[in-house]
């Protein structure tokens, strides 16, 4: 199990960091198209900003491997996922194109697999079982 977890943590930091390298260069326009129109900032300094996050998260899951450290890091990881979430909404709802989602059934089929990054990033870091030691080691530690 924990080759399966190590291996998914790798994988997913992997990910990541291309996914933060193309925002910076290759998919930069595609990008933007997640960027919704009623968010305040420019799109692209969006883009960019959240590519250099995703870089960083991406180079920290490749690095750190010990806990508590991994899980709290698996925790950033999955809220990252779920902060950039109203992206994807947006791009469906303002029916705009971007990385081959063209129609609007595919950005919505698109949106069921944001909670699985999110189940990747807690399952390959074990950041529940983590989060709820810390929580449970501070409630006795206050008793």
């Amino acid at each position: 199990m924990a080759v399966f977890r190590n291996v998914g943590q790798a994988l997913l930091g992997a990910v990541l960091t291309f996914a933060g390298i193309t925002h910076l260069t290759v998919a930069r326009s595609e990008f933007q198209a997640q960027v919704p129109g009623w968010f305040p900032l420019p799109a692209d300094f969006v883009v960019l900003a959240s590519g250099v996050v995703e870089i960083s998260l991406g180079l920290a899951l490749l690095t750190v491997w010990r806990q508590p450290a991994r899980g709290l890091l698996g925790a950033i990881v999955a809220l990252f996922f779920i902060v950039i979430f109203p992206g994807n909404v947006a791009q469906w709802l303002e029916h705009k194109d971007g990385f081959g989602l063209d129609t609007d059934t595919k950005r919505f089929v698109r949106l069921f697999f944001q909670p699985l990054l999110v189940l990747w990033a807690l399952a390959a870091t074990s950041a529940i079982s983590t989060i709820r030691g810390r929580l449970t080691s501070r409630t006795q530690a206050t008793r």
